[in-house]
């Protein structure tokens, strides 16, 4: 009997969930990169961190790699373009001359406060097609799927 090698199994894009959720992510973030783009020569890595940065100032860049779930490495070239743009500024952490941390200053501040209404009016007009029932439902599944996830990763990591 001859060695047939195993079929490998069929991975069904259109039901296969990381792709889903990569694909959607791309084309609502690409959709309102566009504004952001054109008006500030923003790129959408730029963007993310100056909004973490706009939420939660004093962050170093790996923190802001951690609450973005970005590549350190594509963290840290936005974060080198922002600075030498003047829309974030880096300073060393008190004592500990090893950690800088982060800001915007006040140019990235004013692009930041400009973007956030354009980002919240673009998440108004996709959510508007939903009820509010719907809206619901969804975030509580995607609160979920975060903690599963979570969990995925920790046992992917123990095993």
């Amino acid at each position: 009997m001859a060695d047939h090698p195993q079929a490998s199994p069929s991975l069904d894009l259109e039901h296969f969930l990381p792709y889903r959720l990569s694909v959607l992510s791309n084309r609502v973030s690409g959709a309102i990169a566009r504004v952001y783009s054109e008006r500030f020569g923003l790129g959408v890595t730029e963007w993310r961190v100056m909004a973490v940065l706009g939420r939660y100032p004093d962050l170093s860049a790996g923190e802001v790699a951690q609450r973005t779930a970005m590549d350190k490495v594509a963290v840290s070239r936005a974060v080198a373009g922002l600075v030498e743009a003047g829309r974030v500024e880096r300073e060393t952490h008190g004592d500990d001359r090893r950690r800088s941390v982060l800001r915007l200053t006040a140019e990235g501040r004013a692009i930041h406060d400009a973007v956030a209404p354009l980002a919240l009016a673009f998440e108004r007009r996709l959510l508007d097609g939903m009820t509010a029932d719907e809206r619901e439902v969804l975030f509580r599944l995607l609160d979920r799927l975060d903690e599963l996830e979570l969990q995925a990763e920790a046992d992917l990591a123990g095993g």
